[in-house]
């Protein structure tokens, strides 16, 4: 595609405060695109607003679930490219909450299909699933052919808004794309209970990391600049390949680690000798998820632009540099007084 496929194109993002959504609009507005945002909740910790992104972008407020909001947007800014990230994305808050997870991802994905069926201006439409959506499965990689068995309520979720999308492809001719990705990390993560940031935190403040679980579940960990960019480029195709409509598409750079390797990957880059704690609680989560992501490389001539080196080493100088902000904000305070 060409180097300005994006500019002035109108492109609506649901998930703006969430930590993909943050990287893929300053990707986006560095191609020049015009980024509308559908915003439920203000998040002001948020990578969009701790960046002042937030100033160059269109705000609508409202809840995915609600159409009106969703065919509102489209038609007044003439959306042409639509990228739906916004779900509820945490495993326990699911096991805790399921209706409200239910609610968001799997309603939220027909609402904003639904609407998108009646713009005439959509030209693409990309849909957030993930490696959870093929539930626990007897063989691995996971790859695109296999059937999609979640179980636990956040897989299950997944698993029905990627059916949904393929539907909306296959009866009625929407360019739906659909992402399969694993576990995402990056600056801007400020869930603390996930693995990454977490861990980063305890090191910064000299406490002994926290592994909730035994530490042998194996999981994908994918940089969070490479899927932003893994989102446009399969937004891109689309518009000029209608034969990849309703197809799924794994992103991963197809390295598996254990809880307790990935903890001492970032112990190591951080010169720590802390040892972390083992909880050894048992979860309600698949223990092997990790994916083959051939089809991408064929088929999208897709590669990640980034190693897991060095996808843990911006992501540990951005939480450098968040909490040097932090304690000179402090220490600043303090001397006015």
């Amino acid at each position: 595609m060409a180097n300005n496929f994006w500019r002035d194109r109108s492109v609506l993002v649901t998930g703006a405060t969430g930590l993909l959504g943050g990287w893929l609009i300053r990707r986006l507005l560095s191609h020049g695109a015009d980024v509308v945002c559908v915003m439920r909740d203000w998040v002001p910790q948020c990578e969009l607003v701790r960046t002042k992104q937030l100033d160059d972008v269109k705000v609508v407020c409202g809840d995915v679930t609600d159409r009106r909001i969703i065919e509102r947007a489209l038609g007044e800014y003439e959306v042409q490219m639509v990228l739906h990230l916004a779900a509820q994305a945490l495993v326990g808050v699911a096991n805790a909450n399921p209706v409200s997870t239910f609610e968001s991802n799997i309603q939220g994905t027909w609402t904003v299909l639904e609407a998108c069926r009646h713009a005439p201006h959509v030209e693409s439409i990309v849909i957030a699933s993930s490696d959870k959506a093929y539930g626990a499965q007897t063989e691995l990689p996971y790859h695109e052919g296999m059937p999609l068995e979640g179980r636990h309520p956040y897989d299950v979720s997944k698993s029905c808004a990627d059916l949904i999308a393929q539907t909306y492809a296959t009866t009625f001719g929407l360019r739906v794309g659909i992402t399969r990705c694993g576990n995402f990390y990056g600056g801007g993560d400020l869930n603390w209970n996930r693995v990454v940031p977490g861990t980063v935190r305890s090191v910064f403040r000299g406490e002994r990391p926290i592994i909730r679980s035994d530490g042998e579940y194996i999981r994908d960990y994918f940089y969070v600049e490479d899927g932003a960019a893994a989102y446009m480029l399969l937004a891109e195709q689309l518009v000029s390949r209608p034969e990849l409509a309703g197809m799924a598409f794994n992103f991963s750079n197809e390295i598996q680690l254990t809880v307790r390797q990935l903890v001492q990957k970032i112990l190591d880059k951080m010169g720590s000798h802390l040892t972390p704690r083992v909880q050894n609680r048992p979860l309600k989560e698949i223990r092997w998820q990790y994916l083959n992501a051939q089809r991408a490389r064929e088929l999208l001539n897709w590669a990640p632009e980034f190693t897991l080196d060095q996808g843990l080493e911006r992501t540990i100088a951005w939480y450098r540099n968040l909490f040097e902000e932090s304690h000179s904000g402090v220490e600043e305070a303090v001397n006015t007084l």
